[in-house]
């Protein structure tokens, strides 16, 4: 049955292309406005979560549009302050803002309990909104979820790295996703960050979590994936390890393993409502 909705889904692929949602903006009182694209459907509807320096336009975020657009569901996809077309200036963002943004969209723009899906640092951002609204979250999908990354990342340093990047105020952290390019990280950025660790302590999250993530991974070890899976509270727990996945996992059979991923769970809790 799945494969079956999946081919059929593909099929009407281009159609829906053509019809794309359009840009709205949440107003929130006193921060900036987020841009977001949504569809309106049936429950359970779906959320994705960028990552880090990413967008609402990522094509993960485009499959899974088009994907919910063929099964009826709503769907939600955003960009973060200073992010993509939200208001706000990035490099004076944190964990702690982002998180925010997506709470705000769980409670401004969802009707009913989402699956949230998250890539990368959308991950980690998408277990601190499920730890704080689980009544409106029915399952979690993480796509090479680096929950704490930043601050694990930094923590591994050399001593006298982390004193130059405290003094200087800025990590140039390097990314495989591109050759001798970084991201240039503030040491604020990695002091708030540790506000919002979440491997350090069970996690209280029960629903249903599906954790996807690529062996070939140069950016976030898959490891962590193993990580959040043993500490969240939840029994209900799958860990998809691919062989040849990368960071990104935005090959075709990447694309198609999270939307079989995501399709189950709506089945599941279709059965369980």
């Amino acid at each position: 049955m799945v494969q079956k909705k999946f081919h059929s889904h593909f099929q009407q692929r281009f159609v829906f292309a053509q019809n794309k949602s359009s840009v709205q903006y949440l107003v929130r009182p006193d921060l900036p406005k987020l841009a977001y694209k949504r569809i309106k459907g049936k429950s359970p509807g779906i959320i994705f979560l960028p990552g880090f320096a990413s967008t609402m336009n990522a094509e993960k975020a485009l499959e899974l549009e088009d994907f919910s657009k063929s099964l009826g569901h709503s769907f939600i996809r955003f960009d973060y302050t200073g992010c993509g077309a939200s208001e706000g200036v990035f490099s004076e963002c944190t964990i702690g803002q982002w998180k925010k943004d997506v709470l705000a969209v769980i409670d401004e723009l969802a009707e009913d309990p989402q699956i949230l899906v998250g890539s990368s640092m959308g991950g980690w951002l998408m277990l601190l909104a499920a730890i704080v609204r689980p009544e409106k979250t029915a399952a979690l999908v993480g796509i090479a979820t680096g929950a704490d990354y930043f601050v694990t990342a930094f923590n591994q340093l050399p001593l006298e790295m982390r004193k130059r990047i405290e003094e200087t105020g800025e990590w140039f952290m390097p990314t495989k996703q591109k050759e001798s390019e970084f991201f240039k990280i503030p040491f604020q950025f990695l002091k708030e960050a540790e506000n919002h660790c979440v491997l350090r302590s069970p996690i209280p999250i029960t629903c249903p979590v599906r954790l996807i993530h690529g062996l070939k991974d140069e950016d976030i070890p898959w490891q962590i994936s193993l990580q959040v899976a043993d500490n969240v509270l939840s029994a209900d727990v799958d860990v998809i390890l691919r062989k040849h996945g990368q960071h990104r996992m935005k090959g075709k059979d990447d694309l198609k393993l999270i939307v079989y991923t995501i399709d189950d769970l709506i089945d599941k809790l279709t059965t369980l409502g």
